[in-house]
């Protein structure tokens, strides 16, 4: 766990803390893992979560200083996975003093990549109804199902597994969460090609499989509460995260292991050489960017006077700033105790919005040659890249009609819709998949 530091309560104080340790740390000839220990043991690489399981506690803008100073040595942070976006903050959260242990740091450090799996054929949208099944065998549960648009399961460890574990009770109280072991028989792993020509999600599918009681986060059946900090810290990743971190992040899992045991300099040299980006990268982390590619884009093609693009880039260079700000409101809230709120459907939603209007501004700006797709394209071909892949993210992490609801419910006070399944036990109900004649009590629910 992280060594207890004096408090920090001021820029100068990060900045000064964060230059000595570096200092005393940064030593290009050990071993990526090696830094990655060093940084974890130390809170920086996750400032903003508790002293006491490896952060320092830091609001984001204090955060947000000590990312500077990493950034301008270019150390890389630990790995940008779902591990650190979500496992890492909800088994914080709901996990036992053991479970954190045993899964956080081995995520900061690259031993263990994540995957969510959530989602099922019959249960997007509508998550509650999920029909995985999780029935106890002793000291384990046995798994049974499918999941479908899992990000992240080619190559994963683990998986944030929701399944049911009580038919008898209503749809939201029969859920567990799991920390899930990938690499073992009875996992079946399928990747879905996106149009973009990536295959960044899969389907899951699990026959006979086994998790650990012991891997149960939170309670028996109250995974529905779990689950809702990890779509929370989700909806905050996708819609701020990217203004804020490590100028790099390191590859993670059991199966990069050999990876990590370059030196630290090696990488470092690696990547201002321009060497080729992890072919997980997708499309979208073009926006991540921000207006700067674009700007410099116009430039290059003579476009940089013109009304309508300077008015776009304007556009979109100020609804990027504003929900980068709504972004570390919402982890200020979160810090302060007040838990994550609707500003993460906010921020969510407004990625969906900035995404598209990325899009528009680059077509507007490079014309017929943004469809060009290859490396003669614009930005390498990635205008036409995120041409295609702008939809996604009104889809994944919550879509935008869901991200609408949860704003008029719970910021405007707008009632409800009905929903008479809520007391009803879920063997009873006729959802997803079962709407189509299955019972949930079948194989393969």
């Amino acid at each position: 766990m992280t060594q207890v530091t004096q408090e920090l309560t001021t820029a100068s104080d990060v900045r000064r803390e964060v230059s000595a340790w570096i200092e005393q740390n940064f030593d290009r000839g050990i071993s990526l893992r090696e830094w990655l220990v060093r940084l974890a043991d130390s809170g920086w690489a996750t400032p903003t979560w508790p002293t006491q399981w490896w952060g320092k506690g830091l609001s984001s803008d204090l955060a947000a200083v000590a990312f500077d100073e990493f950034r301008k040595v270019r150390a890389p942070g630990p790995p940008a996975g779902l591990g650190r976006m979500l496992a890492g903050p909800t088994i914080i959260a709901h996990g036992s003093d053991e479970q954190k242990k045993k899964f956080v740091h081995a995520i900061l450090v690259g031993d263990d990549a994540w995957c969510q799996l959530f989602s099922e054929p019959g249960a997007g949208s509508d998550l509650a109804s999920l029909q995985t099944r999780a029935e106890l065998d002793g000291d384990e549960y046995v798994v049974n199902g499918q999941k479908v648009w899992t990000s992240g399961a080619i190559g994963a460890d683990l998986g944030m597994l929701l399944a049911r574990t009580d038919v008898d009770v209503p749809k939201h109280r029969g859920i567990s969460y799991f920390a899930f072991e990938m690499d073992q028989p009875g996992v079946e792993v399928r990747p879905l090609k996106q149009i973009t020509g990536d295959a960044m999600f899969a389907e899951v599918f699990f026959t006979d499989a086994r998790v650990p009681a012991a891997n149960v986060i939170g309670e028996i059946n109250g995974g529905w509460g779990v689950a809702m900090t990890t779509l929370m810290n989700e909806r905050v990743g996708l819609g701020a995260g990217s203004a804020l971190g490590f100028a790099t992040s390191v590859p993670a899992g059991r199966r990069v292991k050999q990876q990590l045991e370059q030196s630290l300099g090696e990488f470092i040299d690696a990547g201002r050489s321009g060497a080729p980006a992890s072919s997980s990268a997708s499309a979208g982390a073009m926006v991540g960017r921000g207006v700067e590619s674009l700007i410099g884009l116009s430039k290059q093609l003579g476009r940089g006077d013109d009304a309508n693009v300077r008015q776009q880039l304007a556009r979109l260079w100020t609804l990027s700033n504003i929900n980068t700000w709504n972004g570390m409101r919402a982890k200020a809230a979160a810090k302060a105790g007040k838990g994550l709120g609707p500003e993460a459907s906010l921020g969510k939603l407004m990625v969906s919005h900035i995404t598209r209007l990325w899009r528009d501004t680059a077509m507007t700006v490079t014309g017929p040659s943004g469809v060009l797709a290859g490396k003669d394209g614009p930005l390498d071909g990635n205008v036409a890249r995120q041409f295609l892949f702008a939809p996604a993210p009104s889809i994944y992490g919550g879509s935008d009609q869901v991200q609408r609801n949860i704003i008029g419910e719970r910021v405007l006070g707008l009632p409800k819709d009905p929903d008479v399944s809520r007391d009803v036990a879920f063997r009873d109900l006729k959802v997803g998949t079962q709407s189509r004649g299955q019972s949930p009590t079948t194989e393969g629910s």
